[in-house]
């Protein structure tokens, strides 16, 4: 079975940088350009890892010929916070709990509930046309920590209907069934009409504190739902990374945004020159 790629390494770029002097003028020249749908706004959210992989998933449904859709972000969001309510309560408090996920959240969701279209769960239920989670997340927060304090070994089981109370009143109810051309789907007969398949995808890493092929469970706090990592040298995943897109398969690529090269304002990460100033990276006239 082939197996699609799910990467994860502190980058999240998909175009050749070339600096050409130690001012770091750099040149952007296209060197694959694979179909992909349009760039989405995650707006005031901490949900870039649905956003990403989503789009990721869009990319597969093209390369197989099944057309071009735009698939919801926030179904996953609304699937997955329920878990991290659930994980945070396990670990009695001694866990993060936020907006933040990685890449096979979005795979686990899609393996467990499916997937629907943007137009059947855009997860603005009430007339917004931006998302904005802070309000959200902190009523989440507040209840995951209330019901930490008040557990006394007799939790009542009536939280999870209170997490999805909130859930519903800031994204929407998760629709049963919707319709897509004509024909109506339930969550995991659009994912099986899209040839969608969970186990497809395997997620790889490049780590140099645990052995070299051989799986592991990544340590970052945003990896709520302990997944497992088959780790590379990084050699082998770069010459991979390229042999998959030179093969026309896209790769969804976890990153860690707060590295010193990543700028949200210039829409750029750049793997930089030791060289070069701080205050001279991304100055427009070298972009």
């Amino acid at each position: 079975m082939k197996k699609r790629i799910l990467l994860s390494i502190a980058l999240f770029v998909f175009v050749a940088l070339q600096a050409q002097d130690k001012k770091a003028f750099y040149q952007f020249t296209d060197v694959i350009n694979l179909d992909a749908s349009e760039i989405k706004d995650q707006c005031r959210t901490g949900t870039c890892w649905s956003f990403a992989t989503i789009s990721f998933l869009e990319s597969e449904v093209m390369r197989m010929n099944k057309g071009s859709v735009d698939l919801s972000e926030m179904y996953n969001v609304r699937m997955t916070y329920p878990k991290k309510v659930g994980n945070y309560l396990r670990y009695q408090g001694k866990a993060q709990f936020g907006p933040g996920s990685l890449s096979h959240d979005v795979i686990n969701v899609m393996a467990e509930y499916g997937v629907v279209p943007e137009s059947a769960y855009s997860g603005l239920p009430n007339g917004d046309e931006r998302h904005n989670h802070g309000q959200m997340d902190a009523v989440l927060e507040g209840i995951a920590e209330a019901l930490v304090k008040n557990n006394r070994g007799n939790l009542n089981p009536s939280w999870s209907r209170a997490v999805d109370g909130v859930l519903d009143a800031y994204l929407g109810e998760v629709p049963e069934n919707f319709d897509v051309g004509g024909k109506n789907y339930t969550p995991t007969e659009y994912r099986d009409r899209l040839g969608l398949k969970s186990e497809d995808y395997v997620s790889f890493s490049s780590f140099t504190h645990h052995p070299f092929y051989e799986s592991f469970v990544l340590e970052v706090p945003d990896n709520f739902s302990q997944g497992s990592f088959y780790n590379i040298p990084i050699e082998a995943m770069l010459s991979m990374t390229e042999v998959a897109l030179r093969s026309g398969y896209t790769v969804a690529w976890d990153a860690d945004v707060s590295e010193a090269g990543f700028s949200f304002s210039n829409g750029m990460a750049l793997l930089i020159d030791s060289d070069v100033p701080k205050d001279e990276r991304f100055k427009k006239e070298h972009i």
